[in-house]
């Protein structure tokens, strides 16, 4: 006996596209393993620290400048 198309249940909703991303997502971990996470409360290391600073005193040989546009670029630090 064939229902009336009007009396037909309701379709589950299709998952949403997050909840898509997720499931694939969950799928890809059994090959790749969890995501490594670590926290940001440990100590640095001296190596670490090195490279920190080096990399600071590269950055202060430069400066940002901003046009009248809005827009910016980076110039080598005046002396001042």
């Amino acid at each position: 006996m064939d229902k009336n198309p009007v009396d037909k249940e309701e379709e589950p909703p299709r998952p949403g596209m997050v909840e898509r991303f997720m499931k694939v997502t969950g799928k890809a971990r059994v090959f790749f393993g969890p995501a490594q996470s670590s926290s940001l409360d440990h100590p640095m290391t001296a190596e670490n620290e090195a490279l920190l600073q080096q990399q600071r005193s590269e950055a202060d040989q430069w400066e940002t400048e901003t046009r009248a546009d809005g827009s910016t670029y980076i110039v080598p630090r005046r002396v001042r």
